[in-house]
């Protein structure tokens, strides 16, 4: 790629070239399944009323079917109730908005795997 040896990371090239690996593609498409379809979720607040810290992510439904888990309503909701920036999920009832800060902020971090994007909002409390 771009005349580097295969031993570089290509962390700073996908940066570089502004290309987004196929992790981060995934989250993307998920992220925008999940806002262009909020009326399919049902959000903390509407499950219950004590004021959490998490009263505006989605419900997260408890199941044990490994099958459920990897599809795209669980891990759609896994990930946007995990999203670190919380002023980007403030905007998402504005999907072109939403999706332009979510690019950025990918293109920032480069997440090569899902376990990378969720310990991100571990280290950064």
């Amino acid at each position: 790629m771009m005349g580097y040896r295969n031993t570089v990371s290509c962390r700073s090239l996908f940066k570089r070239l502004g290309i987004l690996p196929l992790t981060l593609q995934y989250i993307l498409s998920l992220m925008l399944f999940v806002v262009k379809n909020k009326h399919f979720f049902i959000l903390n607040s509407e499950n219950h009323t004590k004021g959490t810290r998490q009263l505006n992510n989605i419900y997260h439904p408890i199941t044990n079917l490994t099958v459920y888990q990897k599809g795209a309503h669980y891990m759609g909701i896994r990930i946007f109730n995990n999203l670190p920036p919380p002023h980007i999920k403030e905007i998402s009832n504005n999907i072109k908005k939403f999706e332009n800060c979510l690019i950025q902020f990918l293109h920032i971090h480069s997440f090569y795997c899902l376990e990378e994007y969720f310990q991100y909002n571990l280290f950064t409390n």
